[in-house]
C-alpha cells in the first residue's frame, strides 16, 4: 500500500479529575492525533507523549515538529508491503518512540481498514474477547478523598486498583489503603521517585502484598532495579526502563524484574510491542498495558493490544468516563460490570470517530503529501 497524505491535528480536553503522580499534577491534555490516508481509506493513531518533558524527553510539541519535519516526510508517497515496514524508515531517528510510535499505530489502523478486519486481529491478538482492566489512581489531597475514590472504582467492577505514590506519600497511605481494603488486587507506581537510599524504606512495602512495585528508581537504572529486587520481596514491574525489546532482554538476564508494563508510545509503535511481549513471553514474564491519559484512539489501540495472550495481568485501560466528560470517539469506551472492556469487531481500532467534537477541540492541523 502506498502512504499519500499524513495529517496532524493537536487536540486540547480537560481531564474530568485532576491526576497527580510524583512529577506533577495534570489538569488536561494536549494531544496529538495523527490521521494517514492510502488506498482509499484513512487510519488514525494518538501520540501519548504527556504536556511537560518530565515522563520521558517528549512532549506535545515535541512530537509535533519530530512528526511534521522528520517523520511524516519519510514515510508518504512510500509503497510499502505492510505496517511493519513503518519503523524501519524512522529508525535512524534517536528516541521520539512517542511520535513515531503515533504514525506506526496509524498504518496498522489504515492496513486493518483496508483489510476490513479488527485491528486486534491484524496485529495477532484476540488470546480473550474481553480485556482485564484496572485502575490507576493519582496523588489526592487527602487519603480519605482516595479512598472514597477506590470505593467508587471498586463499585464499578474494576479487578486491580494501582496507586501513584511518591516520598512523603507511600507506606503510611498504602497502609490505610490496604487496612480498609484487605483482599483486593493492589499495586503501586513511583514513576522514578526513589533511589537506591531508599531500599530499606520501600521494603516496608512487602507487608502489604503488593502485586508489584512499579518503576520505583530512574528511567535508565537497570542494574540498580537488579539490585532492589534482590532485596524485596514484592515483585518490581518494569515501564520507563523498556524501550525496547533489548531492553526488556536485558531487564529479564539481570533480574531486574518480575513483571513488564508494555505502553505503546513508549517502545514505539505495535511492532516493537509485540517483540516486548514475545520476549516476556518466552521468559515467563507477565505483562499489562499501561496508560498515558488517552483519548479515545490511543485507548481503543490499547484494548486491540492487550488481547495479546501474554496480557494476563489487568492493566490500565479503563472507562472513557474516568477522563472525558465527552470521548473523540463513538460510543466512548465502556467497562463491564465484571471490570471487563469487550473487544469489538468492526474494521480498524472498532470505533467511529466523533469527527465534528475533534474539530471542536483541535487548535491547529497541518497535512504533509
Amino acid at each position: 500500500m502506498k502512504i499519500e497524505r499524513v495529517t496532524l491535528r493537536q487536540i486540547s480536553m480537560p481531564l474530568v479529575h485532576f491526576f497527580e503522580t510524583s512529577f506533577g499534577r495534570t489538569t488536561g491534555r494536549h494531544m496529538v492525533l495523527v490521521e494517514v490516508q492510502g488506498e482509499g481509506a484513512t487510519g488514525w493513531g494518538e501520540v501519548t507523549a504527556g504536556e511537560n518533558p518530565f515522563y520521558n524527553e517528549e512532549w506535545t510539541e515535541s512530537a509535533w515538529l519530530i512528526l511534521r519535519d522528520y517523520v511524516a516526510p519519510r514515510v508518504v508517497g512510500r509503497n510499502i508491503e505492510g505496517p511493519e515496514d513503518i519503523a524501519p524508515l524512522t529508525a535512524h531517528i534517536r528516541g521520539h518512540n512517542m511520535a513515531r510510535g503515533g504514525l506506526e499505530a496509524a498504518v496498522w489502523d489504515l492496513a486493518a481498514r483496508i483489510e476490513d478486519i479488527p485491528l486486534w486481529k491484524k496485529i495477532g491478538g484476540g488470546a480473550r474477547r474481553e480485556i482485564p482492566c484496572g485502575v490507576s489512581l493519582g496523588i489526592h489531597d487527602t487519603v480519605d478523598a482516595l479512598l472514597a475514590r477506590i470505593e467508587r472504582e471498586l463499585a464499578d467492577g474494576y479487578q486491580r486498583i494501582k496507586l501513584k505514590i511518591k516520598p512523603g506519600w507511600d507506606v503510611d497511605v498504602v497502609r490505610r489503603v490496604r487496612e480498609r481494603f484487605p483482599s483486593i488486587k493492589l499495586s503501586v507506581d513511583a514513576n522514578s521517585a526513589y533511589t537506591l537510599a531508599d531500599t530499606g524504606h520501600l521494603r516496608r512495602l512487602d507487608e502489604f502484598y503488593l502485586m508489584m512495585i512499579e518503576q520505583p528508581l530512574s528511567h535508565d537504572e537497570i542494574i540498580d532495579h537488579a539490585e532492589l529486587q534482590a532485596k524485596l520481596a514484592t515483585p518490581i514491574c518494569l515501564d520507563e526502563c523498556i524501550r525496547t525489546a533489548h531492553h526488556a532482554e536485558q531487564a529479564i538476564k539481570l533480574r531486574a524484574c518480575g513483571i513488564i508494563n508494555i505502553k505503546l508510545g513508549r517502545v514505539g509503535g505495535f511492532a516493537e510491542s509485540k517483540r516486548v511481549h514475545d520476549a516476556a513471553q518466552a521468559a515467563g514474564i507477565p505483562v499489562w498495558c499501561g496508560g498515558m491519559l488517552e483519548a479515545g484512539i490511543g485507548r481503543a489501540h490499547n484494548i486491540a493490544l492487550s488481547s495479546l495472550p501474554n496480557f494476563v495481568l489487568p492493566g490500565d485501560v479503563s472507562a472513557s468516563k474516568r477522563y472525558w466528560k465527552r470521548d473523540i470517539i463513538e460510543p466512548a469506551v465502556e467497562v463491564t460490570p465484571r471490570g471487563t472492556i469487550e473487544l469489538r469487531d468492526q474494521p480498524g481500532f472498532g470505533y467511529a470517530l466523533d469527527l465534528d467534537f475533534i474539530r471542536s477541540v483541535t487548535v491547529r492541523e497541518e497535512s504533509i503529501g
